[in-house]
């Protein structure tokens, strides 16, 4: 653990990733605080105004105050992004880790199952999803889970079948020892590189799929503060006031490149060919 800690603080990737992210977690648990106004108030002597010492970051075409909707609008992205990569990775590992490690008929099931479903685009899944669920904050949540379980599946599989010859896995077989303590013990332990830095990715994927279901009109209800949402209603009002869309899509970028950065951070500290190269 030592050992990972130090490679972190010296890896500059991590370390920024977190630092951004960090801030968007404080943003979304104090939001309350932190947002000037209510998300849902709506002011007619403000509408459409530009940024200003009242409003940063102007108002939309209802009067609602922009940044505050921004604030809100984060503890929807994260708490969507969360949940969501949570049920995939959960269910992606029970797949992979089953495919790989009891193999047989099993394995070609599940393997052609997870084929299934990368032959459909991520976004063109969630929304045959959403239209069979519905659309709610819920149901989005479980679709986005869905779409990237087959992602957890195969790298959970790839790394089970590299480790499953091992010697000391065999040996736990010879002794006697269960298939289920050999999974929890042994097998799960030594793969979970590769998916911790495969759930960095899929939350700032996550955010993006959110907020693109959201901006067709399909995701959080239309009232909620969503950054999909406010891009949505911004599109329409781009001649007259450009921050409406412009400061959610800002706040968009910078969630999924935080993200994006610490996954590329922690692949360098965990990935052990990148350490013996760098050695």
């Amino acid at each position: 653990m030592k050992d990972f800690f130090d490679r972190y603080i010296h890896n500059r990737l991590a370390v920024i990733g977190t630092a951004v992210l960090l801030l968007f977690v404080i943003m979304a648990l104090f939001a309350p605080v932190i947002a000037p106004y209510d998300p849902y108030f709506m002011d007619g002597t403000a509408v459409l105004t530009g940024p200003c010492s009242a409003h940063p970051f102007g108002t939309d075409n209802m009067g609602r105050d922009i940044l505050s909707r921004v604030i809100y609008g984060s503890r929807i992205s994260l708490w969507v992004s969360i949940v969501s990569v949570s049920i995939a990775t959960v269910l992606g590992l029970i797949l992979g880790v089953s495919a790989g490690y009891f193999g047989g008929a099993l394995d070609t099931v599940l393997s052609r199952l997870t084929d299934i479903m990368f032959s459909f685009p991520e976004v063109l899944l969630a929304l045959l999803i959403m239209s069979i669920l519905g659309a709610s904050l819920n149901n989005i949540v479980i679709a986005i889970g869905i779409v990237y379980t087959p992602i957890f599946a195969r790298i959970a599989r790839g790394a089970v079948l590299s480790i499953r010859g091992s010697l000391y896995i065999e040996a736990s077989r010879s002794i006697g020892v269960s298939n289920r303590a050999i999974i929890f013990h042994h097998i799960i332990p030594n793969i979970l590189s590769p998916v911790i830095v495969q759930v960095t990715l899929s939350l700032a994927f996550a955010i993006l799929a959110e907020a693109s279901l959201s901006f067709l009109g399909i995701g959080v209800e239309p009232d909620i503060p969503s950054w999909g949402v406010m891009l949505s209603n911004g599109k329409d009002w781009l001649e007259l006031a450009w921050w409406s869309a412009v400061f959610p899509g800002v706040f968009i970028c910078l969630a999924v490149l935080g993200f994006n950065v610490l996954g590329d951070g922690l692949r360098d500290i965990l990935d052990p060919k990148l350490r013996n190269v760098e050695n």
